[in-house]
């Protein structure tokens, strides 16, 4: 195929990429055509990599948009969270609100206690949780929520 064939190609499936808000696909496709020729890869084998890939990203841009927009004070999650330095909250709980039965049921959930015991961390944890399940969350604080009204 001419140099200039290959250049036309490339541009059209980048514009197509553009038309179908493809962006990921449009800047990994040439790669990834090299490395399917590289390890022997059918076309569908290349499509089923490139689609996959377009996927990923999506999915990866959807959490990271949801966590921005659930305007959390700092990003924390529960793995990172110290259960020794709170002993009335177990992990086996967490782990079970993670899954987030609460929000199916439309039950909110409120951390009380002193300040230092970890209730933003907690409840961070959870908005990530939930975001990363495509969920929409918001974080706010009883104090927002009074000045708020």
């Amino acid at each position: 195929m001419s140099s200039q064939l290959a250049q036309l190609q490339e541009a059209t499936i980048k514009q197509h990429c553009k038309t179908l808000r493809m962006p990921m696909m449009a800047s990994q496709f040439s790669t990834l055509a090299e490395q399917a020729v590289r390890e022997k890869k059918t076309h569908t084998g290349y499509l089923e990599v490139l689609l996959t890939a377009e996927i990923e990203e999506r999915e990866r841009n959807t959490v990271e948009r949801r966590i921005k927009e659930a305007h959390l004070p700092r990003v924390k999650t529960l793995e990172e969270f110290d259960y020794t330095q709170a002993p009335l909250v177990t992990a086996a709980k967490m782990r079970d609100l993670t899954e987030g039965g609460y929000l199916e049921r439309a039950e909110p959930v409120l951390f009380i206690g002193d300040c230092g015991t970890g209730k933003t961390h907690l409840l961070t944890g959870l908005c990530v949780a939930a975001c990363r399940q495509k969920r929409r969350v918001r974080f706010t604080t009883a104090a927002a929520l009074v000045t708020s009204w």
